[in-house]
């Protein structure tokens, strides 16, 4: 248990992983707690904590952006198209979302001072939302596969038990619950892919905020960011419930 843990700490996404979920549990407990009485202190602590975090967190965008570059090298060499155009589109908008992000750590160091720091953080929430959406679009894609293999098992498998007569009642219902039960069969099948789903559907919801297309309260926006962290903790610590490709 203990080697498990020294060699995820050793990664830096491991290590970015767990200062995501710790910047997203303070924020979460902040927004709990700064309304009640006599909880002044332990706001102000959990804030200086959170603060802290993302402050941490910009330490490993280097190995990040390193990360998103070979990710986009990787992905534009695949023999499918559809993931090749969502991968790359996806790993590129990450690339100039860790150069915003870089660009406004300069800015919080003072090392530039000039810089527009709301015009950066636009540019940065735009290149994340963007990324989000290719990853959505490349999850459709894999989900969309993986029902078509269930739903051909599947249907081998009823023609050799029940004969021809399988399609003979073909009424809306049916068709829904066949559906409804063949994304079930895939989701439960295909781990990783529910788990990315899940993951970057908690992280629309913080740059849909920032840019004003769905406006929130800190306390959504951070129990949906410790949620996605906590899966990404997951997929870090054991590989194969990672998507791949």
């Amino acid at each position: 248990m203990m080697d498990s843990f020294v060699k995820f700490t050793n990664q830096s996404q491991g290590r970015d992983r767990l200062f995501r979920a710790t910047q997203y549990a303070c924020m979460l407990l902040s927004y709990i707690l700064e309304n009640k009485a006599g909880r002044e202190k332990v706001v102000m602590k959990l804030r200086r904590v959170e603060s802290h975090m993302s402050s941490g967190r910009k330490l490993f965008q280097l190995g990040n952006m390193v990360h998103a570059i070979e990710a986009s090298k990787a992905s534009i060499q695949l023999s499918d198209p559809v993931l090749c155009y969502f991968l790359t589109a996806a790993n590129l908008n990450r690339v100039f979302y860790f150069t915003c992000d870089t660009v406004l750590w300069v800015r919080s160091v003072d090392l530039a001072s000039d810089i527009n720091k709301e015009k950066w953080q636009h540019r940065a929430s735009q290149c994340y939302f963007y990324s989000l959406l290719f990853h959505l679009a490349r999850d459709m894609y894999v989900i969309i596969n993986c029902m078509e293999k269930e739903r051909k098992l599947k249907q081998n498998g009823s023609d050799c038990e029940n004969g021809p007569t399988l399609n003979s009642s073909n009424t809306l219902l049916k068709s829904l619950e066949n559906f409804l039960d063949i994304l079930c069969l895939s989701l439960k099948n295909h781990p990783p892919i529910l788990l990315d789903t899940i993951k970057n559907v908690c992280d629309l919801f913080s740059p849909l905020d920032r840019l004003g297309f769905y406006k929130t309260n800190p306390g959504f926006i951070g129990i949906c960011g410790l949620v996605s962290s906590i899966l990404g903790i997951i997929t870090v610590a054991n590989p194969q419930l990672k998507l791949q490709n």
